[in-house]
């Protein structure tokens, strides 16, 4: 530690002190020096922050983060990304290897990550890719408009305070979290690319960061056709609500100034809801895109076997939910009752079971059953793989949407297609408090409340 930063270690309190990182452990540029205590900290952490997130909260966070630990070990998205924060400090820990101290800290290391769903979303996936040793355990701060990943794992929904004492009590949760598996899903969408000739003077394809091309060793890739892959945690969803998600965070783009507090960002979402055409949708939604108008649906069980899957003709949204969090904490899923269980086969949304959870709605209205006890949407199945190919001809456009980001995927027309994979691939440690929402399918079922079913079909 440099003089500066012994002089902060001594003044911290003995709270502070279990979570404090030293430089030296974090750069291969600062040395180490005398350690002030021979004991390593009892729950190191790394905190990443999206500073643009929460309107002004994310870079308020930054500061009581920076001004409570090491200001080395807080990092601001907007400036370094976490691959390469996390690539750079395990490439020292390596070199680290017999330091004993440093060893501790590796062994022990737990990540926060504050943000929207997409920013944790993003973190998890890094933290995946990277195949570290010892992956660290992430808690994630509430930071966004919906923050269905923070609520799943007990964490909260609203956006928290950045004041001393609110941050060292989210610090004292994070301590006494226990450590969950969650399944993590990989997405694969492949089109046609266009021809080299091609005079097609349309915007270029947005995509949100976490699907990314491709690269040209993968076995994806088929010649002549775009391949991009990426993952997701919580839920894929296409058709009306991702059109919905779409328009919000475009007008956020274009108007960032007017969505800097979470109550007008959720007011200002329900009435792009009225004014897209979600509650009457079968008055002001084409039929055409109707789920089983715009796409073939194939849903795969742990044995191998493709199976067809019908989506009645009123579904014009469909959800492939891993958490049971959806659109601001509700739970699309609901628990099926024993009936339910024996004669479809399904079970309640246990986060570690190697399958994704299928719901489909036909309106906001649909939705809003969500807020009745026992309510949830059309429960479609449950799958280790599911398969869109969306038809040619139906419709010029799908709207999508992955874990908050949504966009505008366009659709074949000619001789093009476009088909879009989602197969399990493997998991990553969460932190969750020990009251969370979130079930583990090795839980006690006399954890597990049963829901009242409605028919299904409707």
């Amino acid at each position: 530690m440099s003089e500066t930063s012994m002089e902060k270690y001594k003044n911290l309190s003995d709270f502070l002190k279990k979570l404090y990182i030293p430089s030296y452990v974090l750069s291969p540029e600062a040395e180490p020096v005398a350690q002030t205590s021979s004991t390593p900290p009892e729950s190191p952490i790394l905190v990443f922050i999206n500073s643009k997130s929460g309107g002004q909260l994310g870079a308020e966070l930054i500061l009581t983060y920076r001004t409570l630990l090491n200001d080395k070990q807080v990092f601001d998205l907007e400036v370094e990304t976490p691959d390469k924060v996390l690539q750079r400090i395990y490439r020292n820990l390596e070199r680290l290897k017999d330091d004993g101290f440093a060893c501790k800290i590796r062994d022990k290391l737990k990540i926060i990550v504050a943000g929207g769903d997409g920013t944790a979303g993003w973190l998890l996936g890094v933290v995946s890719d990277l195949k570290l040793s010892n992956p660290p355990p992430i808690a994630t701060v509430p930071l966004g408009t919906g923050n269905n990943l923070p609520f799943a794992f007990g964490w909260g929904k609203k956006n928290p305070g950045t004041d001393r004492s609110s941050v060292e009590s989210f610090l004292d949760k994070v301590i006494n979290a226990k450590e969950m598996k969650i399944d993590n899903w990989q997405i694969l969408m492949r089109m046609k690319a266009p021809k080299k000739d091609s005079c097609d003077t349309s915007a270029p394809l947005k995509l949100p960061h976490s699907l990314h091309h491709a690269f040209p060793s993968d076995q994806e890739n088929m010649e002549d056709y775009q391949t991009f892959r990426g993952g997701f945690w919580n839920y894929f969803s296409l058709g009306m609500d991702a059109q919905v998600s779409y328009a919000f965070h475009s007008q956020r783009k274009l108007h960032p100034e007017k969505f800097k507090n979470q109550l007008v960002n959720q007011s200002t979402y329900l009435k792009l809801s009225c004014t897209q055409g979600w509650f009457f949708a079968s008055l002001f939604h084409p039929s055409s895109q109707n789920i089983g108008q715009l796409a073939k649906v194939q849903i795969c069980n742990k044995s191998g076997q493709w199976n067809d899957l019908h989506i009645p003709q009123s579904i014009r949204s469909i959800v492939c939910l891993n958490l049971p969090s959806f659109s601001g904490g509700l739970n699309p899923w609901g628990t099926p009752n024993p009936k339910k269980q024996r004669d479809r086969s399904l079970t309640a949304p246990f986060v570690d079971d190697g399958l994704i959870e299928i719901v489909g709605f036909r309106n906001a209205w649909h939705g809003l059953v969500l807020l009745t006890p026992n309510g949830h949407g059309t429960r479609l199945a449950q799958a280790n793989r599911i398969r869109f190919e969306f038809k040619k001809g139906v419709a010029k456009h799908a709207y999508m949407r992955m874990d908050g980001e949504p966009w505008k995927q366009p659709l074949p027309l000619d001789d093009e297609t476009v088909m879009v994979e989602i197969s399990h691939h493997g998991q990553v440690n969460m932190l969750a408090t020990h009251n969370c929402s979130s079930k583990s399918m090795y839980e006690s079922s006399s954890t597990i409340q049963f829901s009242d079913d409605e028919d299904d079909s409707k």
